[in-house]
């Protein structure tokens, strides 16, 4: 008999990342302790992820943060920060689905297919094309839904369909992805033609918000663009950059991303979100416990104080251990009898071995459970223990 765990720990993303602490510690400067948590900020337009953190580092006065779910330069919402023992959660928050507000410019193609880049294409638009924009001007949310539902711009509905029905998408050619060691957007940037593999998504919906039908005859410069607003949910690894380029594609004209608003990552909400100037007080009372933000977003189970003892030892645990069990078979949150996050763990697999000319069925043996990640005692910002 040999039981394993249900699934290895996803590997830790790239963006978590440990810099230099400021020159004096906050603990030596306040007395207070480094801070563990999830802040969820509102990120303006303009500055990277990797800018957001490196602000928030020197804000906060921590060396390990990181963030689940980069988001471009051009974009704004919800960026999900993550501080100290919670970078732990990094893969799982990461995988989990966002939202978005999009406006897609119909008629103008860029390199890196979004507002930011240099045009490669202009087209004017197809005279059914703008009428069926014209449909849907000034009719989106619930009204646009109707204008599709009652035929008035089939083409575009057609195009919304075959986007809800993907499975595979080819990431932009100015992305992240890593092609032979390097990064796709510095291959672009050097001239290089990138063919980068379609990678497995799924759209949860995707629904018309608004329309414009924008200047009449070829774009140009000062000319008001036809646009498509769309509100959408989506699976890890999607790109929406991606989804402007495919739109167009299926309407016959070039397309790009002039605007993108992630409105919810996972559970985490553009409401709970906090201004990235919000000042070190404000964003100190904005970082959610990590208990608190671990169990919104995953499975939680509760142990015992043996299973408690067991689980820091990363020992393997029975339903015994627990006061409630997990009842989920992937990875969930296992919290001690105060409600602080011990580890995150799942159930074992048992292979079962039955000897060759055995008549007899194999035994069931009580499940296991095995520690994925262990969290070492933190306390939280206000100054309490863990444990």
């Amino acid at each position: 008999m040999k039981q394993t765990a249900q699934a290895d720990p996803p590997p830790m993303p790239e963006h978590i990342t440990e810099g230099a602490p400021p020159p004096e510690p906050e603990r030596a400067k306040t007395g207070r302790p480094r801070p563990d948590g999830v802040l969820v900020i509102d990120k303006p337009r303009g500055p990277t992820s990797h800018d957001v953190v490196a602000r928030l580092r020197r804000a906060l006065g921590v060396k390990r943060i990181g963030h689940a779910g980069t988001l471009d330069p051009m974009a704004s919402g919800v960026l999900v920060v993550l501080v100290g023992e919670a970078t732990k959660l990094a893969p799982y928050l990461t995988a989990q689905d966002k939202r978005y507000t999009a406006r897609v410019v119909l008629g103008v193609g860029t390199d890196t297919l979004d507002a930011d880049g240099e045009i490669t294409s202009e087209q004017p638009l197809p005279g059914w094309l703008d009428e069926e924009l014209g449909a849907l001007a000034g009719s989106g949310g619930p009204l646009g839904a109707e204008a599709l539902a009652r035929g008035a711009a089939p083409r575009v509905a057609a195009a919304l369909g075959a986007e809800r029905a993907r499975r595979e998408q080819t990431p932009p050619a100015y992305s992240a992805v890593k092609v032979a060691g390097q990064r796709s957007y510095a291959l672009a940037r050097a001239g290089q033609a990138v063919d980068l593999a379609a990678r497995a998504v799924e759209v949860r919906s995707l629904a018309v918000a608004g329309a414009s039908r924008g200047d009449p005859g070829a774009p140009s410069e000062g000319a008001a663009p036809a646009t498509l607003d769309l509100e959408l949910e989506v699976s890890k690894g999607y790109y929406v950059r991606s989804l402007a380029r495919d739109l167009g594609a299926h309407l016959g004209v070039p397309a790009h991303l002039s605007a993108l608003r992630r409105t919810a990552s996972g559970a985490f909400t553009v409401a709970q979100a906090v201004r990235l100037d919000a000042g070190a007080e404000a964003l100190r009372a904005a970082l959610r416990p990590l208990a608190d933000a671990a169990a919104s977003s995953l499975p939680v189970a509760h142990l015992t104080e043996g299973g408690t003892r067991r689980a820091r030892l990363g020992q393997s645990l029975t339903e015994s251990d627990f006061s409630t069990a997990p009842a989920h078979p992937g990875a969930a949150v296992w919290l001690d009898p105060d409600g602080h996050v011990v580890a995150l763990g799942a159930p074992e697999v048992a292979e079962v071995t039955v000897a060759a000319g055995s008549e007899s069925p194999p035994a069931l043996l009580p499940p296991r459970f095995s520690v994925l990640r262990g969290f070492t005692a933190v306390t939280d910002v206000r100054g309490n223990p863990s444990r």
